[in-house]
């Protein structure tokens, strides 16, 4: 018998694996489904004009109608939730205030990510995943639908919706192209944009 240490990289890596989910874990936390997708994915692609890579937080009232949003750039390959929820907390933050003295969670924050790639998930999304399930749980927020936007088109995960468009190009109709726009492609706004 060996008694001894866990190595710190050991450790990391596995606390690391711990901080993403897959789709099918994301499909068992009994995430509330929206009640028109294609409405909120339009709402929120007109209101941040998202080119990847572009996160949009959203924070939407019982009734459904949107309290507030955010967009902010999200690091690349990044595939720890951690690092992801802070930057949702960061935002969220900015935007609404908390509801934890709520007994009980009443506003949904809901998360589209503008990213190039396919539309299915992938293990960045899964690091996505994780860090809004618990930056909502930090913020006093039921965790809401996780949306990718892509060249094909928004897939909602876990509940097998999409549609074509908007897409990630989706921008450039509403600006005339990246050559009309200084500097090309829109970049997130620098504000968390509240709700009008």
């Amino acid at each position: 018998m060996t008694i001894g240490f866990v190595t710190a990289a050991s450790t990391a890596t596995s606390s690391h694996a711990t901080r993403n989910l897959e789709a099918a874990e994301w499909a068992d936390t009994f995430v509330p489904l929206l009640a028109n997708p294609r409405d909120v994915i339009k709402d929120l692609h007109a209101r941040h004009l998202p080119a990847p890579p572009t996160a949009i937080v959203a924070v939407y009232d019982p009734d459904g109608h949107l309290r507030a949003s955010a967009s902010f750039a999200g690091r690349l390959d990044v595939l720890d939730g951690w690092e992801r929820r802070n930057a949702l907390l960061s935002h969220l933050r900015r935007v609404i205030p908390h509801d934890l003295r709520l007994r009980h969670p009443v506003r949904t924050a809901v998360l589209m990510v503008c990213r190039d790639g396919v539309p299915a998930w992938t293990p960045e999304d899964g690091a996505w995943m994780w860090g809004l399930r618990d930056a909502c749980t930090l913020h006093g927020l039921r965790c809401g639908s996780y949306v990718t936007l892509t060249g094909d088109g928004w897939n909602v995960i876990g509940e097998n919706r999409a549609g074509r468009t908007p897409n990630a190009a989706s921008w450039t109709r509403h600006t005339g192209g990246a050559s009309a726009l200084p500097g090309g492609a829109p970049q997130p706004l620098p504000r968390a944009a509240a709700a009008r």
